[in-house]
């Protein structure tokens, strides 16, 4: 990632934060948003490396266009995007709001989509983007409908991306997790853990940087021709 300038939309915490780690390492000149300016300017400055903090709500398109300027205004463009910004809280569908489906829709679709558009004016050739999602998107987990849905709605859109940017050298695919021991994962019940590691043959889950990994591989050169793809990360998950 040497030379590369990358931008992560939700990179203060959890698998955002870890993927934001490993591209500074790699060598990238690194920004991150997050919408609380305590959490990015903390985030930035434990990663070090010139990173750059900028806060902006990954659900506002015009906060998104404002963040990408911050990076034009500096590097003129951007060679590596990461989508990472996302809400996840479960509701069985007799229990789903409008607000509950509007909140998930406005963050995980909503963004990802306005995140894009905003910084496509600053991709060229050999650009890449990705998408977080989730083995979520077609496993059938009870009370996770709507996030489910919304992560199946980037899977849809990485390949019609993939066939639109194509000719213009711009890569678009999705990083699919399984269940990640994030900070947030540590705050569910030991019997709800359990029940999230059974059906994963390598009895475990993921580890932040594992995800990173993977991301790291399809932003990178080593990638070029895996476009409109989704990569699990989820040691073998099997459908619940």
């Amino acid at each position: 990632m040497h030379n590369k300038v990358a931008l992560v939309v939700g990179g203060a915490k959890g698998i955002g934060l870890a993927i934001a780690e490993r591209l500074a390492s790699e060598g990238a000149t690194l920004f991150i948003t997050s919408r609380r300016a305590s959490d990015v300017e903390k985030a930035a400055s434990n990663i070090g490396r010139g990173t750059i903090g900028i806060t902006a709500d990954a659900s506002s398109p015009e906060d998104m266009l404002k963040a990408v300027d911050r990076v034009r205004q500096t590097h003129s463009r951007i060679d590596a995007l990461v989508l990472n910004a996302g809400i996840s809280e479960p509701a069985r569908i007799t229990e789903v709001t409008p607000d509950h489906f509007d909140r998930h829709f406005d963050v995980n679709v909503r963004g990802t989509v306005f995140g894009l558009q905003a910084a496509l004016p600053v991709m060229g050739e050999g650009g890449s983007a990705v998408l977080v999602g989730s083995i979520a998107d077609n496993a059938g987990i009870p009370s996770y409908g709507t996030y489910a849905a919304t992560k199946a709605a980037l899977r849809s859109y990485a390949r019609t991306w993939t066939a639109e940017l194509a000719s213009k050298g711009i890569r678009v695919n999705v990083v699919a997790p399984g269940p990640t021991d994030t900070e947030m994962m540590a705050a569910v019940p030991d019997d709800v853990r359990e029940s999230l590691i059974a059906p994963i043959p390598m009895k475990r889950m993921a580890r932040p940087e594992e995800v990173a990994a993977a991301t790291l591989f399809l932003l990178s050169d080593e990638a070029s021709y895996i476009a409109g793809a989704e990569l699990c990360v989820d040691g073998g998950m099997r459908q619940i």
